[in-house]
């Protein structure tokens, strides 16, 4: 006999026929977005920096668990560290991380002396150090203590007390991860994975002004320039292909309006996305920023598209934007909002607008997709995506104070800016977050909004990455 999960009764007809129509909705819902992205011409899901990050893996244990101490004789050791490795092995193969995984636990300080000779010998990447039993935390801590300079990750689940987890507090480059979630290594893998990527991407510059910083002082992501001539000289060479005009169409057909731009403006926003791509590969860069203010044909479609399929795509020529963007890329696997602020000091709520936005909100590996309009740039030019965000979901605000410093809060979407009667950049979002808004840390441009609160994934990764962190409000 089966049971209706909603009414906990013998399965009735209403509560079968809700169900029913809400899987029905849902699919309904994700059919355009998934017809859109198959209108497209197939292009990589992420630029990313050739090679892989080398990541030390080791279990710290004794060989033969005490029955006394935790986890205690209730916990099939070696089947935990199977299970262990099977998820750590497999987020390595998803990210395309080389591991240096050793199945013998350091049980003794011999072990631990000669894993930390290995450690400086041929330092890794990263380390992700398992702790599995409640007398064995003090090789955690010499391990943690003297491994150099090498990113760790130490996962705990359920091995320690409250003292044990003090260790790496104070120690630089170290987040303890204290769960039972199994399923949270894949996100150890992720993180490490990130720092190794950020010190190798190659982001592309757009502009006649030279760079200031060609290398991003503690994180170690270049930017390499080209000038405008050379962007304007590739897009006079680019011919409007089948694939120019298959990205015209999707993006004409998924809109739910069509405001200002015409069919032949679609044509060039397209084109600049190839022109943008082909640079990206001859000049092996990871994704761009451009001078853009003022273009007559702005970037602002190519931009979007590129910011869906994973690669950063940030306005103005703005370094500290792109990595934020490219920060919450890896660490995330979403694409983020790079916004001009500007407080609705009436509802207390900050707005966010500026005229390029990714759709794909929720995720790369999410079918869904924000709706949009297709509007002219605000210089009434060109052609910008007017995206609407989801109101009511969760929403992460974040900003750098300086390059060690990563300011965040989360917050909720209140609402799309209506053009008219407002006027602003194309995308405008109202969001609400905790605090006065006249006392927000930040007083600048292009602040980022994020989909959903990823405050915490936020906060474990500066404390890997050596950085600090404080609420924006």
């Amino acid at each position: 006999m089966s049971f209706c999960q909603a009414c906990s009764k013998t399965a009735c007809r209403a509560c079968i026929s809700r169900r029913t129509l809400l899987s029905q909705a849902a699919a309904l819902a994700a059919a355009p977005a998934a017809a859109f992205s198959q209108a497209l011409p197939a292009t990589p899901h992420r630029t990313r920096p050739e090679g892989k990050p080398k990541i030390d893996v080791y279990f710290i244990r004794p060989l033969q668990t005490p029955v006394i101490s935790w986890p205690g004789g209730n916990c099939d050791v070696p089947a935990q560290q199977a299970l262990f490795t099977r998820t750590i092995e497999a987020a390595a193969r998803k990210m395309q991380v080389g591991l240096r995984l050793e199945p013998k636990p350091l049980d003794g300080a011999a072990e631990v002396s000669a894993c930390l000779e290995r450690l400086h010998q041929s330092p890794p990447d990263g380390l992700l150090l398992v702790a599995m039993e409640l007398q064995r935390w003090d090789h955690v801590r010499q391990l943690v203590e003297n491994r150099g300079d090498v990113p760790a990750v130490v996962y705990s689940n359920l091995s320690a007390f409250t003292a044990q987890l003090q260790t790496g507090r104070s120690t630089p480059k170290t987040y303890v991860a204290a769960t039972q979630d199994v399923a949270w290594l894949e996100q150890g893998v992720r993180m490490l994975s990130a720092l190794w990527q950020i010190r190798n991407t190659r982001l592309l510059w757009v502009g006649d002004k030279q760079l200031k910083e060609p290398l991003v002082p503690h994180w170690g992501t270049s930017f390499h320039r080209v000038t405008k001539t050379r962007f304007q000289e590739e897009f006079s060479r680019t011919e409007v292909t089948p694939d120019v005009r298959a990205m015209a169409d999707a993006y004409a057909k998924a809109a739910k309006k069509i405001v200002e731009p015409s069919h032949a403006v679609l044509i060039e926003a397209a084109k600049n996305y190839v022109v943008i791509r082909r640079l990206m590969e001859a000049e092996k860069c990871h994704g761009v920023t451009i001078d853009c203010l003022g273009w007559k044909n702005p970037v602002c479609v190519a931009y979007s598209r590129l910011m869906d399929e994973g690669c950063v795509a940030a306005c103005e020529s703005d370094v500290q934007a792109a990595m934020m963007q490219l920060i919450v890329n890896l660490v995330a696997e979403r694409p983020g909002f790079i916004q001009d602020p500007s407080p609705n000091t009436v509802n207390n709520t900050l707005i966010g607008a500026h005229c390029t936005s990714p759709t794909r909100l929720k995720g790369y590996d999410n079918p869904w997709r924000a709706p949009f309009l297709l509007r002219d740039y605000h210089t009434r030019t060109g052609a910008s995506p007017q995206v609407l965000w989801p109101v009511g979901d969760d929403v992460t605000v974040i900003d750098f104070d300086d390059w060690k410093t990563l300011l965040f809060s989360p917050g909720k979407v209140v609402s799309n800016i209506a053009q008219p009667p407002s006027g602003c950049c194309r995308t405008g979002v109202e969001v609400s977050i905790s605090g006065d808004i006249d006392t927000l840390n930040t007083k600048g441009f292009h602040q980022l909004f994020v989909w959903g609160n990823i405050a915490r994934e936020l906060k474990a990764f500066c404390r890997l990455a050596g950085v600090q962190t404080a609420p924006i409000a």
